[in-house]
Formats: structure tokens, C-alpha cells, sequence
């Protein structure tokens, strides 16, 4: 029997693919754990068992269907820790006459396999790429829409997305409620009330799963939280998990997307990315779930805008993004930022109230929502001028629901302005009055918003105003900057040496902060 090998990486556990329509003896679907997807940078001990436990799960699924898997182990002796080694090895074991897999959605894989195959092809064997059948749009879609312009915008994008698949628009051609985006109306800080719900948590003890990736050896940071994991790992998990989710927290996301609070780490944000980017939930089905809970009269407007913004937008738009440039957007830094991370990236141990909380939130659970990874996080980063790639490796690692296609472009492009404005439009930093306009962490800090300068005041103050007097040059031009540097010059000269001065003395002492 002529055999067929299917390659299922580990972000392709989509259930509902055309490749599963019907079982084929000839057939044997391949998944492996692999260092070189776990050493490629510091993972998170949650992500790496995370990823395993789904990728078992599926295969087992396959396995119950009727398909034949090969399932590579961590720890199993034939393996040779490399994906095309491996792929070598089970194309002589099986000796399959052809290959196919899914196109990877990370550059570094789409390359190592292109490579791979073509010089498969010129041994005879016949391979094919077949789509992922998981976005709204292909990678090319973005460049396709903005062509040559100078200046892409994610609304833009956004609205033709909204028309071509009909997603919240009137049948005159108009979005519902006559407005395309309800941003300005989810900018509320949480006050305690409504109740936040309570976290999703999974039924499965993961911790056999979590000695054999000790046993291999694999360099992690983070608590495992084996014995009860909060990410799902199969279909039928995660589908509770956007039930509890549009249930539960839909009504009051959009309210509430830009709140940060000190003991509440989720508030009404959906935790729904590690499912998506594993491919366990289809965008589709997410996006006519929260459709339908307007519609039914469940959730306001405002809310399910913004949140169906979130996958039909930003999602496949930073995705376009990510595959127009590559491979030279991994490696930008417009603004030529070079300081190290402080030590307290992985420990949280810093006086500033938000940026512990984001920070041990992140290592105790590999995750924090969109506006802690940029306006708390991100924001510091970027004001202190540290290196953007490893601002970038440390997001990739830390959290949960991080792979490259989406995590570059948020990190390098929307984040730390690495790109030099080409996903965002300006610089998104702020001082101290943002985070204490959105959070209640200033009353548990020690240090003081409403200083700009001295022994207690807020780092972010003197560091907002120092970041845009030494950016001056590249950033003065931008219209969105034009009030932040008629602020700027209001100040006398000795009003800005001695922010400046306070700005030095932060940057020289960033590990005790």
C-alpha cells in the first residue's frame, strides 16, 4: 500500500478540518513533541504542558475516529528532536510515497518546511500544502486591501471584513447601530461591581504529562499548575469555555476591556486565544456566538462590537501584518532601544503596584489581558528603552496563548513602536494618571502618581515626559503626539532638565525599582 504522511503541528488541533472527513487506511496523521519547538526560546511551564496535553488529546480523538496517528513523545528514544529529522526518519519508516501538510502560521516553520520539501521533491517524493481552513482571510489579504499605501490601518481593514462576511451590518449596507467602532464607549475603570466571574478550570490532573517534560529536561519558568490547568485542551473543553464566557462575561467585556484591577486578573475578558491560536475553536463560531448573543438580546451592542473587533479585526489584520514583512519585522527597533530587561521581569519583584500585579499574574498563570501586556508591561518597556526582541522573546515565552504570527506584531509593532509606526499610530505610553484612571493600583503602591519628580514619584511620570524629549526628532511630526509636545514645551528648561535628570537616574537603577 502506497502511504501518505499528514503533518499536525502543534497549533493545528482543529477537529473540524477537511482532512478528517473520512478515515483512509493509506493515510497516518504525525504529531510530535519536539525540543526545537520548546527550546527555541524560555517557554512558560503552563504553555509547553499546555500545547502537550492538547496535542495528545487530539490524537487520541484521531485515534477514536478511526485514523491512524504516529504520536512522537517527548521522551520517546526514536525521537530525534528535530521536525524534518523526524519527518526523514517516519518517511523511511512508513516508506511513504507522498507528504502534506498544513500551512504553518510562523515563518520560521513555513521556511524549515519549504526547505524540507522541496528537497523531498527532488527525491521523488510527492508533497502537497493544503490550507489550515481556520481564518477569516489568507496572509495576503492585508497586502492585498492596502497594496502599496504608505499608511495601513487596522479600521479599514476592519470594515471591509465587517462587509465581506456580513458580520454585524444592516441589509442597506450599514453597520448595526450606525456606528462601525463603540471604542469610545468601553473605556470604563471596574469598581467592584458587576461580579467579575469566576475563572474557567479544566477537570484533567496534568501532572504525569508535567514529569515526563521534566524528565526531558526542558528549561521552563513559571508554576506548571499541573493538577488543575485553566487552559482547554480538546474541543469539547473549550466550547464550555465560550459558553461560560458569552454567558457569563460578554455582556460587560466591552464595558470593562480596558479595566485593570489588583485581585481580579480577568474581569470579563474571554481567555478564549489559547483555544483559538491552537486552532481548538474556529474564529467563525466565536464570532457568531457573540452575533447571536446581540441579537437574542443578551449582550449591548458596544460589547459584542468590541469584542468581535478583537478576531475579525485585530486578529486577522496583525496576521497580514506579520506575513507581508517577515522576516526582517522580527528584527526592527526604529526607536534603537538596547537597555536589558530588569530582574523583576521574572520575578515581579518591583515597587510599581501595576506592574507586579501584571507581571506575577503572567508567571503565575501565563496570562494577562490585551491592555496590562500593553499599557502596563509594554508601556514601561517602551518608556524605559528596553531592547524590543527581548521584550519579544519574553512575550512569546510567557504567555499561553503567544505564537509568532501574532505575538511579533503586537509586541514589536503595537507595543514598543519597534517598527517605527507602521501597525500603530503613535506610540502608545502613558504616565501615571492612565493607569490610575483605569485600575485601582495606585492606592497599593508605593510610590506617588502625582509626582513627576522626587524619591517617590511614579516612574512612568518622569520616564513619559523623558522618552518623548529624546524621541523629539522622529516624533514631534505626528499629529496624534501634537498635544503631548505643546504640553512638552509649556515647561521652562529647568522644569524639563530636572525630568530629565530624574529620567537618568530611573534608567540607572531599573533592577530595584
Amino acid at each position: 500500500m502506497s502511504m501518505t504522511l499528514r503533518l499536525i503541528l502543534g497549533d493545528q488541533l482543529n477537529p473540524q478540518h477537511s482532512w478528517f472527513n473520512d478515515v483512509q487506511p493509506d493515510v497516518v496523521y504525525v504529531l510530535m513533541e519536539i525540543r526545537q519547538e520548546t527550546d527555541y526560546v524560555l517557554h512558560h511551564a503552563q504553555k509547553v504542558l499546555a500545547i502537550f496535553a492538547a496535542m495528545r488529546a487530539f490524537a487520541a480523538a484521531l485515534k477514536e475516529s478511526g485514523h491512524r496517528v504516529r504520536y512522537v513523545r517527548i521522551g520517546d528514544p526514536s525521537n530525534r528532536q528535530s521536525l524534518t529529522d523526524n519527518l526523514d526518519a517516519l518517511i523511511r519508516h512508513y516508506q511513504a510515497s507522498s507528504f502534506a501538510y498544513q500551512a504553518p502560521d510562523e515563518y520560521r516553520l513555513d521556511q524549515q518546511l519549504s526547505e524540507w520539501a522541496h528537497r523531498q521533491q527532488a527525491l521523488g517524493l510527492t508533497v502537497t500544502c493544503v490550507d489550515s481552513e481556520h481564518f477569516f482571510s489568507d496572509r495576503r489579504a492585508v497586502t492585498s486591501l492596502f497594496g502599496e499605501r504608505r499608511q495601513w490601518l487596522m479600521e479599514h481593514f476592519y470594515r471591509h471584513m465587517r462587509r465581506q462576511h456580513q458580520v454585524l451590518m444592516r441589509p442597506d449596507g450599514h453597520p448595526e447601530g450606525e456606528r462601525w467602532n463603540f471604542d469610545s464607549d468601553n473605556r470604563q475603570a471596574w469598581r467592584g461591581s458587576p461580579q467579575a466571574p469566576a475563572d474557567w478550570r479544566g477537570s484533567h490532573d496534568h501532572r504525569a504529562l508535567w514529569q515526563e517534560i521534566e524528565a526531558a529536561d526542558i528549561q521552563t519558568f513559571g508554576e506548571p499548575d499541573a493538577h488543575q490547568l485553566r487552559w482547554p485542551v480538546h474541543r469539547a473543553e473549550a466550547l464550555q469555555h465560550l459558553d461560560s464566557f458569552v454567558t457569563h462575561a460578554l455582556p460587560w467585556f466591552g464595558t470593562y476591556q480596558d479595566a485593570m484591577n489588583q485581585t481580579h486578573q480577568r474581569l470579563f475578558h474571554s481567555l478564549l486565544s489559547f483555544a483559538l491560536n491552537t486552532k481548538m475553536l474556529n474564529p467563525r463560531e466565536v464570532v457568531r456566538r457573540a452575533e447571536q448573543a446581540w441579537t437574542d438580546g443578551h449582550a449591548p451592542l458596544s460589547s459584542v462590537e468590541g469584542f468581535i473587533r478583537q478576531i475579525l479585526g485585530w486578529r486577522e489584520y496583525v496576521r497580514g501584518v506579520y506575513w507581508a514583512h517577515m522576516p526582517g519585522y522580527a528584527e526592527c527597533n526604529a526607536l534603537q532601544h538596547d537597555r536589558p530587561l530588569p530582574d523583576w521581569f521574572w520575578t515581579g519583584d518591583t515597587g510599581m503596584a501595576c506592574v507586579s500585579v501584571a507581571i506575577r499574574q503572567s508567571l503565575n498563570t501565563a496570562y494577562a489581558h490585551h491592555i496590562q501586556r500593553l499599557m502596563v508591561i509594554g508601556n514601561f518597556a517602551l518608556l524605559a528603552g528596553l531592547a524590543p526582541q527581548a521584550v519579544h522573546r519574553w512575550y512569546l515565552g510567557v504567555y499561553a496563548d503567544a505564537f509568532e504570527w501574532v505575538e511579533v506584531p503586537n509586541t514589536l509593532g503595537m507595543s514598543q513602536f519597534a517598527d517605527g509606526g507602521l501597525l500603530a499610530t503613535k506610540p502608545y505610553v502613558g504616565s501615571a494618571s492612565y493607569v490610575h484612571r483605569m485600575s485601582d493600583h495606585c492606592g497599593h503602591c508605593t510610590y506617588r502618581r502625582q509626582d513627576r519628580i522626587g524619591p517617590q514619584a511614579c516612574p512612568f511620570n518622569a520616564l513619559y515626559w523623558d522618552f518623548h524629549m529624546r524621541h523629539a526628532t522622529h516624533l514631534r511630526s505626528n499629529p496624534r503626539l501634537s498635544m503631548v509636545y505643546k504640553n512638552l514645551d509649556r515647561m521652562t528648561v529647568s522644569e524639563r532638565e530636572a525630568v530629565e535628570t530624574h529620567a537618568r537616574a530611573i534608567l540607572l537603577k531599573l533592577d530595584t525599582l
